[in-house]
C-alpha cells in the first residue's frame, strides 16, 4: 500500500513537472506567433535582416546572455553559501529551474518557493536569502534609474501630471511611518517572515558575503543594460552613448515598478520602452522588436533550459529519505 501511494504521488509530481514545462514552452511560442504589438512574419524578417547578417552579432548577444545568467547563479552560490556549500552547477539547476517555475507568477514570486523545495531543512532562510539578492538586483536598478529619471524628466518635454506625483509621494510616506512605528514590533513580510528575525538573519551574514552580492548585481546591471544598448546599435540608432544610456536606466528603473507576469515583462518594457525612446524618434517597430529579442535572450532561452532541470528535478526529502533507508 506504501509502495502504491508512493508511486502515486511521485507519478502526480512529475505531471506537475510536465505541466510547469509544457506550459513554459508554449507561452513562449504563443507570445512569438501572437504578438499584438509585432507580427511573427514581421519579427523574423528584422531578425533577418540585421542579426544574422554577421556571426558574430548573435555570438556577441548569446555571450552577454550567457554572462548575465553567469553572474546572478554566482551570486546565488554565493548567497546560499552562508548555510550551505553547493557546486555551481546545482546552484545552476536551482536558479534555471525557478525562473521556469515562476514564469507564470507576479514579479517572479514563484522563484522563492522553487528554490526553496531543492533543500531539505532551512526553507524560510532560503527564501530569506533570495530576497536578499532581489532587494540588491532592485537597489542596483534604482540607483541608476533615479540618475537616468532626474535627466529624462530636465532634458525632454514631459507632460507629467504632478497631481498623481503628489499621490505617490503620500503613499510611500506613509509606508514609510508604518515602517518606523513598527520597527520595534512584530512586523511580517509575506504573512509570515517577521521583520525582526529577518533584520537579525541580515547581520548574521558575513559583509564580504554583502559585498559580493552588490557587486554581482552591479555586473549583471551593466550587461544586460548594456546588451539592451548594443541591440539599439545593431538596429541603427546611432543617438550618442550617454543619452542612450541614461534611457535605458530611465526604462528599467520605471519598468521595475510596475508588477508583471515575467511571461509579459517584453509586453511592460516595450511600452515603456516605445513611450522613451520616442522622445529621440527611434521607431515603434526597432523598440518592440529589441524588447522581445530581450526577453527571449534573457527569459525565454534560460527557461527553456530551466525545463530540463525542472524535469529531473528530485525532491530533496525523497532522497534524504532514501538515503536513510539504504543506512539503515
Amino acid at each position: 500500500m506504501y509502495n502504491i501511494n508512493a508511486k502515486y504521488k511521485s507519478f502526480l509530481f512529475f505531471l506537475v513537472k510536465l505541466a510547469i514545462v509544457v506550459g513554459s514552452i508554449y507561452f513562449i511560442y504563443n507570445k512569438l506567433t501572437n504578438n499584438t504589438q509585432l507580427k511573427f512574419d514581421k519579427f523574423i524578417e528584422q531578425i533577418n535582416t540585421v542579426l544574422f547578417q554577421n556571426n558574430w552579432i548573435l555570438i556577441s548577444l548569446l555571450t552577454l546572455t550567457f554572462f548575465n545568467w553567469f553572474f546572478e547563479i554566482l551570486k546565488w552560490r554565493t548567497l546560499v553559501g552562508h548555510i550551505k556549500k553547493i557546486s555551481f552547477f546545482e546552484a545552476t539547476q536551482q536558479s534555471l529551474a525557478s525562473l521556469t517555475a515562476s514564469l507564470f507568477t507576479p514579479n517572479r514570486i514563484g522563484e522563492y518557493g522553487a528554490k526553496a523545495i531543492y533543500f531539505y531543512k532551512n526553507k524560510r532562510k532560503i527564501m530569506l536569502l533570495n530576497l536578499i539578492g532581489n532587494l540588491n538586483q532592485l537597489t542596483i536598478t534604482i540607483l541608476f534609474g533615479i540618475v537616468g529619471l532626474i535627466y529624462f524628466l530636465s532634458t525632454y518635454d514631459i507632460d507629467f501630471n504632478l497631481y498623481r506625483l503628489r499621490k505617490i509621494a503620500y503613499l510611500f510616506s506613509f509606508l514609510i511611518l508604518i515602517f518606523i512605528s513598527n520597527k520595534n514590533k512584530k512586523l511580517k513580510i509575506f504573512g509570515f517572515l517577521k521583520f525582526d528575525k529577518i533584520a537579525n538573519f541580515v547581520k548574521k551574514i558575513n559583509l564580504k558575503i554583502h559585498l559580493k552580492i552588490f557587486l554581482f548585481s552591479l555586473i549583471r546591471y551593466l550587461i544586460f543594460s548594456h546588451q539592451f544598448y548594443f541591440l539599439l546599435r545593431i538596429f541603427g540608432v546611432e543617438t550618442d552613448y550617454f543619452t542612450l544610456m541614461v534611457l535605458i536606466f530611465t526604462l528599467y528603473f520605471i519598468a521595475s515598478s510596475i508588477p508583471s507576469i515575467a511571461l509579459f515583462d517584453w509586453a511592460i518594457k516595450g511600452s515603456v520602452a516605445i513611450f522613451i525612446f520616442s522622445f529621440i524618434d527611434v521607431s515603434e517597430v526597432t523598440i518592440v522588436t529589441i524588447t522581445l529579442l530581450m526577453w527571449l535572450l534573457n527569459f525565454a532561452l534560460p527557461s527553456v533550459i530551466g525545463s530540463y532541470f525542472v524535469l529531473t528535478f528530485n525532491k530533496p526529502e525523497a532522497v534524504y529519505l532514501k538515503k536513510n533507508r539504504i543506512s539503515i
